[in-house]
């Protein structure tokens, strides 16, 4: 009987199969013959939208009620919100310079050789890098004549100081140079003896506008500065001498020894500063002087040093303190050669 089953079984046809499947469903059980807990669905009920609960495997749709083609509401992605408006970057500009200094700033070829022509005092020339082809070459000659530092810059400096430069820039003095000549022909003038102020390698042009200032006050005949490895008469180093410029005269020189050496044989007494040097309270400043103060971090320079005729110092109450700042110095001995040279 058992073989007899098992044969009738193995015979079932596939519709067979399919009305034993809807029996067992209309009974309300699975294949495995237990009965599924909770209300059971009518057959061919199907599934309501119901809104997204935030699976991530899934994307959000919402309900569209446009029929599709089975006449069914169909569904689509939910919109994207739209991204906040970004505003469009600016232009990159170029930095905005103050009006003394755009003045002093001359850029292109044509300009700058002009000014070279007309003797125009230049602190200094910036030239881009294998940019010397045709009138180029024909400025930096006339640059190195008239005695003007050429230095070669990248590109990317100039562009950064202005936009068309032609490849180079000429900085403009912002106050007309004068001779040492003539600072000597106006203490002559006045009946005094000479007195000078020599800068050997100071760049800081607050300090040149200071000591400019100073000089002025004390009656000082001219300030010496040196061509090369210093600051010279600059938009910011007149504002800084806050008007003392117009009172005294400032040269300019190319060789700063070589200076010295022809003031010494004019009879000048040269005065350098150093922290080894003799106390400036017990030296005597009276007569031609020159005072030679040195630069911001390395003082003096050796050959410089080799031309003075004596070493001064200004003493330390505080040991934590190694020097005094370039135009500070300055100011205390110019006053203190003021007071030897008048005794009133």
């Amino acid at each position: 009987m058992a073989y007899y089953n098992d044969f009738k079984k193995k015979r079932m046809t596939r519709q067979d199969h399919l009305r034993e499947d809807a029996r067992k469903s209309d009974e309300g059980a699975d294949y495995r013959g237990y009965k599924k807990p909770g209300k059971q669905k009518p057959a061919g009920a199907r599934k309501e939208n119901r809104p997204f609960q935030g699976s991530r495997y899934e994307k959000p749709f919402e309900a569209d009620h446009r029929p599709g083609k089975d006449g069914r509401p169909t569904r689509r992605p939910a919109e994207k919100k739209a991204a906040p408006e970004r505003k469009p970057a600016p232009a990159p500009r170029f930095e905005e310079r103050p009006a003394e200094e755009a003045e002093n700033l001359l850029t292109g070829r044509n300009p700058i050789r002009e000014a070279l022509k007309s003797g125009r005092d230049i602190e200094k020339l910036l030239v881009a890098k294998g940019d010397l082809s045709g009138t180029a070459q024909q400025i930096v000659a006339m640059a190195h004549e008239a005695h003007v530092p050429v230095q070669m810059v990248e590109r990317i400096r100039l562009d950064e100081l202005a936009k068309n430069h032609q490849g180079m820039i000429a900085f403009a003095s912002a106050y007309q140079y004068a001779q040492v000549e003539d600072m000597l022909e106006a203490a002559e003038e006045r009946g005094e003896d000479p007195f000078l102020i020599i800068l050997d390698g100071v760049t800081d042009p607050h300090n040149l506008g200071a000591v400019i200032r100073t000089a002025a006050a004390v009656g000082a005949h001219g300030v010496i500065v040196p061509e090369r490895r210093a600051v010279g008469l600059t938009p910011a180093a007149v504002k800084a001498s806050a008007g003392g410029i117009e009172h005294i005269a400032v040269a300019r020189v190319t060789n700063l020894t070589n200076e010295i050496k022809k003031l010494k044989a004019r009879g000048i007494w040269l005065y350098g500063t150093d922290a080894e040097g003799e106390n400036y309270r017990t030296v005597d400043f009276s007569g031609p002087c020159a005072l030679v103060i040195g630069s911001e971090g390395e003082g003096i320079s050796r050959l410089v040093r080799e031309q003075c005729d004596h070493i001064v110092s200004i003493p330390m109450r505080n040991p934590a303190m190694e020097s005094l700042n370039a135009s500070v110095a300055a100011g205390i001995l110019m006053y203190a050669a003021e007071a030897a040279r008048n005794d009133d």
